[in-house]
């Protein structure tokens, strides 16, 4: 199984989405959006942009 986006509505109402690892631990939680589009353009810039993101380590 793959890594997976679950888009969802919370308690108040706003759209977020998580992606899970295949083990279905939370590796990566959004914030609130008022549309569901909006979180799917959320899921759709992380998977374009995280590909080829550095880590800044700084501890």
């Amino acid at each position: 199984m793959a890594a997976k986006f679950e888009v969802y509505k919370d308690a108040r109402g706003e759209y977020r989405f998580r992606l899970k690892a295949p083990n279905g631990q939370i590796i990566a939680s959004s914030e609130g959006y008022k549309s569901k589009d909006s979180a799917l353009n959320g899921v759709a810039s992380v998977k374009k942009n995280a590909a080829d993101a550095i880590v800044d380590d700084q501890s």
